[in-house]
């Protein structure tokens, strides 16, 4: 089985910052994109940066330039900067990763639990 764990997400004051952290454990040979999802009230989920294993990024531009998408290979984690926040960007904020359990089987899509940011004065 396959697990990812999210954590760092709370209430900040617009303008503040929070980095977010998510650990992929259990059966992984390889994991290729990961990435950073969210969903507010109301909303369909929508992606908000990815990473490739060879580490390219892209961003939702809503947050180019305000959050910064990074990856630990050898800790299986990917780590979200979130700078200069606004109210909008109040949501559930969930991780995803593409898994390869063994050598030469499929990517399966994997997601974490999420975590609330609120962003709020």
């Amino acid at each position: 089985q396959v697990q990812l764990v999210e954590s760092g997400g709370g209430l900040v004051q617009p303008g503040g910052s929070l980095r977010l952290s998510c650990a992929a454990s259990g059966s992984i040979f390889s994991i290729g994109a990961m990435g950073w999802y969210r969903q507010a009230p109301g909303k369909q989920r929508e992606l908000v940066a990815k990473i490739t294993s060879g580490s390219t990024t892209n961003y939702a531009d809503s947050v180019k330039g305000r959050f910064t998408i990074s990856r630990d290979n050898a800790k299986n984690t990917v780590y979200l900067q979130m700078n200069s926040l606004k109210p909008e960007d109040t949501a559930v904020y969930y991780c995803n990763a593409g898994v390869q359990k063994f050598r030469g089987s499929d990517y399966v899509s994997y997601w974490g639990q999420g975590t609330q940011v609120t962003v709020s004065s």
